[in-house]
């Protein structure tokens, strides 16, 4: 499958936003597309996803503060983050829904 790349990472103070990236290679069209994200010492959970059709799924926890989108023109599926708590902080990437390999991540820190 085409390689994905993250990026938009960065400090924020909480309440704050960013915007992350998840660029791909090639056409990524008819694929479901997920972000998880790893704190330190945590497992790595699925924060959400959205499918070929543009349907979405959210984990509880973001529910009204992240939105997930994509512009199959450009091969780049987005990750709104608003209202930013510290809680959020992390290694945020994206993936196939099936999970082949792990890109490098880009790093989210929520931090006054």
């Amino acid at each position: 499958q085409v390689q994905l790349v993250e990026s938009g990472g960065g400090l924020v103070q909480p309440g704050g936003s960013l915007r992350l990236s998840c660029a791909a290679s090639g056409s990524i069209s008819i694929y479901t597309i997920v972000w998880y994200r790893q704190a330190p010492g945590k497992q790595r959970e699925l924060v959400a996803s959205i499918t070929s059709r543009g349907s979405t799924n959210y984990a509880d926890s973001v529910k009204g503060r992240f939105t997930i989108s994509r512009n199959n023109a450009l091969n780049t599926v987005y990750l709104q983050m608003n209202a930013l708590k510290p809680e959020d902080t992390a290694v945020y990437y994206c993936n196939h829904r099936v999970i082949t390999s792990w890109g490098q991540g880009t790093q989210v820190t929520v931090s006054s």
